[in-house]
Order: C-alpha cells, then sequence, then structure tokens
C-alpha cells in the first residue's frame, strides 16, 4: 500500500479527509495569487471567499474532466444526498455573496 493509498484510507461520511484537507490547503495558498489576478479584471474576491468555493469548483472541475468522484456522483444523484446538495448550495451561495465587481 502506498502513501497516498494508506493516507486516504481515513473517511468521513464516505469522503477522503486526505483529498478535503489537500483541497482546502491548495485553495488557501493559491487564494492571494488568485484574488490579485482577478483584481486585475476588477473582480474582487476575498480570500474566505476561495475557502467556500473550494467544494463548489471542485465539482465543476471534476465535471469538465468528466473525472466522477464519491462526492461528484453523490451532488448528481436526483434522489439522494440531500444534505450534500444544501451543503454544497451554501458554500456556492456564500462563495460568491462577498465577490464584488469594481465599477470602471
Amino acid at each position: 500500500m502506498s502513501t497516498i493509498d494508506f493516507l486516504r484510507q481515513y473517511r468521513v461520511f464516505g469522503f477522503a479527509i486526505f483529498d478535503l484537507a489537500v483541497s482546502f490547503l491548495g485553495f488557501a495558498l493559491l487564494a492571494s495569487p488568485l484574488s490579485s489576478f482577478f483584481a486585475r479584471f476588477g473582480i474582487m474576491i476575498p480570500r474566505k471567499n476561495w475557502l467556500f468555493l473550494t467544494l463548489p469548483i471542485g465539482i465543476l472541475v471534476h465535471l469538465i474532466f468528466w473525472k466522477i468522484t464519491p462526492m461528484t456522483r453523490e451532488f448528481l444523484d436526483l434522489n439522494r444526498f440531500y444534505a450534500l446538495k444544501i451543503v454544497i448550495t451554501t458554500l456556492l451561495v456564500l462563495g460568491l455573496s462577498g465577490i464584488k465587481i469594481a465599477k470602471r
């Protein structure tokens, strides 16, 4: 068993804790450069909003590349997993709510 497989075996609600932690850590590290990039175009995105948008963006990227993960599969299931849908939708609303577009 490789180190990554070992780390990914620990789960909460069926999702690998390691994957979630790496996703949030990655966005925490990329938040400042991403905010600076979007600020050039007059879009102000606070750092905390990137953290709120981590899971919704992750699901979107997995859909674009057709890499269906357990979270993506559960989010797309129309008949079950309503709690996950509520959490992802809430994170999306919180993430988009603090974004400001500067008038030029």
